[in-house]
């Protein structure tokens, strides 16, 4: 099927003339003319007929004409970028999976719009799975937040922040009255692994200065490590700004590292076919803007 052939057909039912279809559509005479025999012989009508020195619409024609205008205009909206969004008519869910500590913050920021500008609008959140996923690429999770920028090059993604790793350990912890490497390395510790793996970044930059840290418990989320660091004399390590509102929650006490490890980027990562989505650009933004409000503060 071609598409064409509906554009021309409505040029020549709009102007019953060969020639003025040609002229609106930008092509010759001779062109217009053989479109017009490929449309009758599609159509098995004449749709013109020549009477004196003008032409006019077959009953045919006239029949289909205001069907053949809006099928163009449905065509013309359908390939038309999709520029505006009206989110009091928009019906949708968005599934994002994300880090546990950032959950509260994005939920937070995108029900304070949502609720009000978009009552159709439905969140769906998921912790991060043990195990990598395709699930961006199926089409299950509209909008991955993690630390790592996606390999493959059908998954679109962008860093909207950096956020700093801290030790944290309650207020009656040793470390709160001194806290250097090597007794920090010295304590007992429980590390956040959602594949409960006992060692992770902090151990290499310890191993750097000769040091070897005692792992007790690898923890799924840092929920529970935090929660583990307030009832017990254990010490974790989270970042700092993700895991803030949690820490003053429990009156923990949060330190940096002094260790030579870089910032944790935060990166929003999803499938290449929402680039240009207005929704989904609505999503990104609003997302962007929460997760980002920490790194704007930084000097």
């Amino acid at each position: 099927m071609d598409l064409n052939l509906l554009t021309a057909l409505d040029a020549l039912l709009e102007e019953n003339s060969v020639q003025a279809a040609a002229e609106r559509l930008h092509l010759s005479a001779p062109a217009m003319s053989r479109t017009l025999s490929r449309i009758r012989r599609s159509t098995g009508d004449d749709i013109l007929v020549r009477t004196g020195r003008t032409m006019v619409p077959t009953p045919r024609a006239l029949a289909i004409r205001d069907e053949v205008r809006e099928l163009v205009r449905r065509v013309g909206d359908v390939l038309s970028p999709a520029n505006t969004l009206d989110l009091g008519t928009l019906r949708r869910t968005f599934t994002i999976q994300c880090h546990d500590a950032l959950v509260g913050r994005l939920y937070v920021a995108l029900s304070a719009t949502a609720v009000v500008d978009a009552p159709g609008l439905s969140l769906r959140f998921l912790s991060e799975s043990a195990v990598d996923t395709p699930d961006l690429s199926r089409g299950r999770v509209d909008l991955d937040v993690g630390s790592a920028a996606p390999s493959s090059p059908q998954i679109s993604h962008e860093v909207v922040g950096h956020d700093e790793l801290v030790a944290v350990f309650r207020e009656s912890h040793s470390l709160a009255r001194e806290f250097t490497p090597e007794r920090f390395a010295a304590a007992d510790h429980v590390i956040v692994s959602r594949r409960g793996r006992l060692r992770d970044g902090v151990d290499a930059a310890l191993a750097e200065r000769g040091l070897r840290r005692r792992v007790v418990a690898a923890l799924p989320s840092s929920a529970i490590a935090l929660r583990a660091a307030a009832q017990g004399d254990v010490v974790t390590v989270v970042a700092r700004d993700a895991c803030a509102p949690a820490c003053d929650e429990l009156g923990l006490r949060t330190q940096p590292l002094g260790l030579d490890l870089p910032a944790v980027p935060v990166v929003l990562s999803w499938h290449s076919r929402y680039d240009t989505d207005p929704a989904h650009i609505w999503l990104r933004t609003h997302c962007r803007d929460a997760l980002a409000v920490n790194e704007a503060a930084e000097p």
